[in-house]
């Protein structure tokens, strides 16, 4: 974990530091930039892309390029940018929280275009936004409050997380989350 997320985790005081940093390190390892590159840790989503753009064409390098990997999720993103820029960030999460793009409005911007140009600032940024995210959305507020792992997984990865997990043969999320907090908790 990065030790600027730490110290800023610490000093905020809207939610524990601990549960913070729980779902930093299951989102991102608690990195908000890739230290090969510098940009920050992106997600895209050819789904959602998809469902903003649905007249791309299916064999562009947004649709094949494995996105697991940042190298990967920047090939898409940048291909999908050159079709719809907008779109493109929309179907993207970034930073240290990976709040999807199309949540811009929830975190109180006026365009998505916005919400990147903050999250591409720095850590602090993007630990903000992250708090914005959980603060707004009361259920999800809630649940990292009563450290509802189950609850947060859902909101954060959709209902569908534990099929999904089992597919891919990795940790549900949810377990994922219940592990760091128990490891943050004893840190903190």
């Amino acid at each position: 974990m990065n030790k600027d997320i730490i110290n800023s985790a610490k000093k905020q005081a809207t939610l524990r530091p601990a549960s913070l940093l729980t779902i930093v390190d299951v989102e991102t390892g608690g990195e908000g930039f890739d230290p090969a590159t510098g940009k920050p840790i992106i997600r895209f989503e050819k789904t959602w892309f998809r469902k903003y753009q649905p007249e791309a064409d299916p064999n562009g390098k947004w649709n094949n390029t494995k996105v697991g990997t940042q190298p990967g999720a920047w090939i898409a993103f940048n291909d999908a940018f050159a079709i719809n820029p907008r779109a493109a960030m929309m179907a993207t999460s970034i930073g240290v929280g990976q709040i999807m793009g199309f949540n811009y409005a929830l975190l109180g911007y006026k365009t998505v275009d916005d919400m990147w140009n903050d999250a591409k600032k720095d850590l602090d940024m993007q630990l903000n936004q992250m708090i914005r995210f959980i603060t707004a959305n009361r259920r999800l507020k809630t649940a990292v409050d009563n450290l509802d792992w189950t609850t947060v997984a859902t909101i954060y990865n959709g209902a569908g997380f534990r099929e999904l997990a089992k597919k891919l043969k990795r940790t549900p999320y949810d377990i994922s989350l219940r592990q760091a907090y128990m490891k943050y908790e004893k840190l903190l």
